[in-house]
């Protein structure tokens, strides 16, 4: 079930809405999780999806969280934007909608792509 405009207002804080409803970019290397390396998942901070695993993040340098895969192909949905006079791919929450930022074909091995995520779209579980 999708919450209302209001219910992400009531319960994200100013940044985490302004990210992940409104498709906002955190500043590079200004994000809570841009240098975390705990051992858990990252899930989606609007709805609580579990989106990518702590083994697949790696220092791309670039200032946010970078993940070369989602945990599963089907909880990321992709859309082509232009904004900005740049062509990337978005990449949102497959059930709720929410904006996590853009996948780059310039990642590591296995897969080669770098998920360029903003930590105000996250929130983090431990393994324990």
């Amino acid at each position: 079930m999708k919450k209302t405009d209001q219910e992400y207002q009531a319960t994200l804080s100013d940044i985490e809405y302004r990210v992940t409803r409104q498709a906002a970019t955190e500043h590079p290397f200004s994000g809570r999780y841009w240098d975390h390396w705990e051992a858990g998942k990252y899930e989606c901070v609007c709805c609580g999806t579990p989106l990518f695993a702590s083994d697949t993040k790696f220092d791309a340098g670039c200032g946010w969280p970078s993940y070369f895969q989602p945990l599963e192909a089907d909880v990321i949905a992709e859309h082509k934007d232009m904004a900005h006079g740049m062509i990337r791919m978005e990449v949102r929450c497959k059930n709720c909608d929410a904006h996590l930022g853009h996948v780059f074909e310039d990642g590591p091995a296995p897969t080669g792509l770098r998920y360029c995520i903003n930590s105000a779209s996250l929130k983090f579980k431990d393994k324990a």
